[in-house]
């Protein structure tokens, strides 16, 4: 006998979590979580003093990412994570941080369980690769 597998619920993880209006709640959370929460003190210290640029190029990015609209190569080209990134101090402690405010944010606005820890699998193997001491 055949078994048919049921097609996913959603065509991407875009559509999944609820569109740019919710990948965008997502990225203002996760950074809000940065400045307010003691916790994350080390990852804070590696974006500067202001967050607006990170904030506009992680949405543009997400977007992307998930599924969606490409903002971020139509600005910018492909990604490249880990050479956009060797500017910046990144070692297990940022690395973890990171991991853990973009986990709270996903908790604390309601992404459903399931989608979370998919992202979070994701999101930790790329956090790993960014590290660079």
């Amino acid at each position: 006998m055949v078994q048919i597998e049921e097609k996913p619920a959603y065509d991407s993880l875009f559509e999944w979590i609820g569109g740019e209006e919710r990948i965008q709640e997502l990225v203002d959370r996760f950074y809000d979580l940065m400045d307010l929460d003691s916790v994350y003190t080390e990852l804070r210290a590696a974006h500067g003093p202001t967050l607006e640029r990170a904030r506009q190029h992680l949405f543009w990015f997400l977007c992307g990412w998930m599924g969606g609209p490409e903002y971020f190569v139509e600005r910018f080209g492909h990604p490249r994570l880990r050479a956009r990134h060797l500017p910046f101090r990144i070692g297990i402690p940022e690395r973890d941080q990171w991991v853990a405010c973009m986990d709270q944010a996903m908790g604390e606005i309601g992404v459903d369980p399931q989608l979370q820890q998919r992202m979070k699998r994701s999101f930790a193997q790329v956090a790993d690769m960014m590290r660079n001491v």
